[in-house]
């Protein structure tokens, strides 16, 4: 390596792909923690006799301790480093699951994931700051949407683990064997280099200009610094963004497999079957989002992909009973579900553009898991709205929080190949 930085390279080199494959692995299974509750869901309350109302809450909280470690891991990153945080994120949330396993009672339970969303909120904040700032500048839409397709990969291993292995080990071996990512950080240790934009501008703190020695000298209370005049406009768009779209989101997926089951009347497996073909289009919207991003520009890019999600969340709730006769197109739309969450491919790339370096894994951190934080009310409202409309009714507002990310992506100015330099 000479002395560019990673980032001013034309290409992406062997290095890269180490950050970008354990920045991924660590979201693989960041999701794959979060998620795997919805599928224990009945299992887990038959048990400790926890009516559904009572593991919402539960549910809610792991979302709500998320906006926790997404700003304290996002203070810790800027301070400390990008390779360093990323390692505390997976061991966190790695412990919190396996403990989950021996919970005995709901404040327990309670405890165990609250500590895995602290883990959770952290680690995707930290791994997308690590690629933005060491990839490429006209690429990095695409490889910053290649870490997000560890979504729907951790989804899909949810689903094999909670739809299928539940019913050989049961739901404390779910989590005890949910523990194995923790031995990820031995690899990072090792085989990984620091952020050398963080490094380059850590060494130059000293030379900051006056107006910057006063973000520097603030860099203890940094999550402060994004309600100051500089930052506080910019900072709640992106924030007000994130909480369109992962309420699109939550509104769809907390409930998801118990509404194709408990509502649609379809086996456990075959709820996860299911989850899987929508998992099948996230994984095919993640990836092209990136592509279709860089080529085009971040803003339409967002709001294509709002009106597709729109589109299939629409069609299998609220118009269920007009396709439940043509179950190939009723998949089509469970795929196009999938499809449109291609917008969280986004976010990495446009905080990462949007924030400079002493404050760039504080702002992503924060306004993405502040807004996820805030889904502790999603699966709270959607029981209670199904109690009167059924969970089709909860799920199907999913499709106008996707709208409205599409059109507020335009309040924000086109970054797309934005240079990030220390």
């Amino acid at each position: 390596m000479d002395n560019k930085l990673l980032n001013e390279y034309e290409k992406p080199t062997k290095l890269h792909f180490k950050i970008l494959y354990m920045s991924w692995a660590g979201w693989v299974f960041d999701f794959y923690d979060l998620i795997l509750f919805s599928f224990l869901l009945m299992p887990i309350g038959k048990e400790l006799h926890l009516s559904d109302i009572q593991l919402s809450y539960v549910l809610g909280s792991s979302l709500a301790a998320t906006a926790l470690g997404g700003v304290l891991f996002g203070i810790l990153s800027d301070r400390f480093g990008r390779k360093s945080v990323l390692q505390w994120t997976i061991l966190t949330y790695s412990i919190g699951t396996f403990l989950c396993g021996i919970s005995s009672s709901i404040a327990i339970l309670l405890l165990f994931r609250i500590i895995t969303g602290l883990g959770v909120g952290g680690e995707w904040a930290t791994g997308q700051t690590y690629i933005s700032e060491t990839f490429p500048a006209k690429q990095r839409g695409r490889y910053g949407a290649f870490m997000q397709t560890g979504a729907p990969f951790g989804i899909v291993l949810a689903s094999i683990v909670g739809g299928f292995l539940e019913n050989i080990i049961g739901w404390r071996g779910c989590f005890f064997i949910s523990i194995l990512p923790a031995l990820f950080v031995t690899y990072i240790r090792k085989e990984l280099p620091e952020s050398d934009v963080w490094l380059a501008r850590k060494n130059s703190s000293l030379d900051y200009s006056p107006s910057s020695n006063i973000i520097f000298k603030k860099e203890k209370n940094s999550f402060f610094i994004l309600f100051t005049n500089k930052y506080r406009n910019l900072f709640i768009k992106c924030l007000i963004l994130a909480i369109f779209d992962m309420s699109a989101y939550w509104f769809t997926y907390t409930w998801l497999p118990a509404y194709l089951h408990h509502e649609r009347q379809y086996t456990l497996s075959k709820s996860a079957v299911w989850m899987l073909i929508t998992q099948a289009g996230g994984l095919l919207g993640y990836f092209t989002f990136g592509f279709f991003a860089d080529h085009f520009g971040r803003r339409p890019a967002y709001s294509v992909y709002s009106v597709i999600m729109a589109l299939g969340l629409i069609m299998i709730t609220l118009m269920w009973n007009y396709v439940a006769n043509f179950p190939p197109l009723i998949l089509s739309f469970m795929f196009l579900v999938g499809l449109g969450t291609g917008m969280f491919s986004g976010y990495g790339p446009l905080f990462a553009e949007l924030f400079p370096t002493d404050i760039r894994n504080t702002a992503m951190g924060s306004a993405f898991n502040l807004a996820r934080g805030i889904q502790f009310f999603t699966p709270v409202i959607i029981a209670t709205i199904a109690l009167q409309y059924g969970l089709s009714g909860g799920i199907s507002l999913a499709a106008l929080f996707a709208l409205l990310t599409g059109a507020w992506i335009w309040v924000f100015p086109e970054t797309k190949g934005k240079v990030i330099s220390a």
